[in-house]
């Protein structure tokens, strides 16, 4: 049996809005998930209501190892991998945490040091994102760092405000 140490995170294609389809198939398989969720207030002509939308529209993340790798195609709102030269690309497991402790703390974050330079690489040391390597993006009141997500082609930018960090 796989241990966790040989599990990668992948990202998967879904049919249109199937998203949350796709979590419950793979969660009820067993198999470790992590849709982006975020909630959003929307407008029907009869009334308004709170509902949570994925970030990312028509992706969900899964940690599996390579012999599980066909298993995912057994739910049925799951299209494809996200490829680059036809191989799945692993997503960094420092990206995903990224993206869960942003949408969790659902805040804006900034960086307590002087200068700092735009292009420079950072890992923050506390707050909400501690652990997290990122690039300055922009030097302007606010500091902001971009945390790259390249395989799926999407960064997440975050502003830093009570948090400290350190140059690589």
């Amino acid at each position: 049996m796989d241990n966790n140490q040989d599990k990668q995170w992948y990202a998967l294609y879904t049919k249109s809005r199937g998203e949350k389809k796709a979590l419950e198939q793979l969660t009820s398989m067993g198999i470790e998930t992590y849709l982006p969720l975020k909630k959003t207030l929307r407008q029907w002509s009869d009334r308004k209501k709170w509902v949570e939308m994925p970030v990312i529209s028509s992706y969900i993340f899964v940690k599996i190892p390579k012999s599980s790798y066909r298993e995912v195609f057994n739910a049925h709102s799951v299209v494809a991998y996200v490829s680059y030269k036809g191989k799945a690309c692993i997503i960094p497991e420092n990206d995903i945490i990224a993206m869960q402790r942003t949408i969790e703390n659902q805040m804006d974050f900034s960086v307590e040091a002087n200068q700092i330079e735009k292009g420079q690489h950072i890992t923050v040391t506390s707050g909400p994102l501690e652990g997290i390597k990122g690039e300055v993006l922009e030097v302007q009141g606010k500091k902001k760092i971009i945390l790259r997500i390249q395989h799926i082609g999407y960064t997440l930018v975050v502003n830093l405000d009570d948090a400290t960090f350190q140059k690589d």
